[in-house]
């Protein structure tokens, strides 16, 4: 059974998902949310995952330590995977990201597979940006996007 939880941070109403002990999805709260057959409950993985994000809003954490398991093809897995390489306070690109998984030429599909990014922040693909320097789109928001480099302290 999938269970979810919406609670307030300090980015708005934030919604997180968990199935057997492990977080599925995080939702914006900017984003719609469906929660058709889930349970409303806060089960202890989520309490965990809203405490870490609270750590991590408040700048007192830089690595999350939760049980993630996002739901995808093998490449958008394969690009998540890498995504959770990128260490706190860094930025890369897409082409980057492309380069890494082994596949120069994949920088569309890696920006398609990181707006499917199923759990954002604790899959930090808000540490992405654009060739050129630039943000560029963010499923929370680009305003979301700098509050959370700002936070990394990647741009003040």
């Amino acid at each position: 059974m999938i269970s979810y939880y919406s609670q307030e941070t300090k980015i708005g109403k934030f919604t997180i998902f968990e199935e057997n002990g492990a977080i599925i999805r995080a939702v914006f709260p900017v984003l719609s949310v469906s929660t058709n057959g889930c349970r409303y409950a806060k089960t202890l993985a989520i309490t965990e995952a809203f405490k870490q994000l609270t750590e991590f809003l408040d700048g007192k954490r830089t690595v999350f330590d939760l049980k993630l398991e996002p739901k995808g093809t093998p490449f958008q897995k394969r690009v998540w995977a890498e995504l959770m390489k990128i260490p706190y306070g860094k930025t890369v690109s897409y082409q980057d990201i492309a380069v890494a998984i082994g596949n120069s030429k994949a920088c569309r599909a890696v920006g398609l597979a990181n707006n499917k990014n199923p759990i954002p922040i604790f899959i930090p693909c808000h540490r992405v940006i654009g060739n050129n320097g630039k943000m560029v789109g963010y499923a929370g928001g680009l305003d979301c996007k700098k509050s959370l480099l700002e936070i990394e302290q990647v741009i003040q």
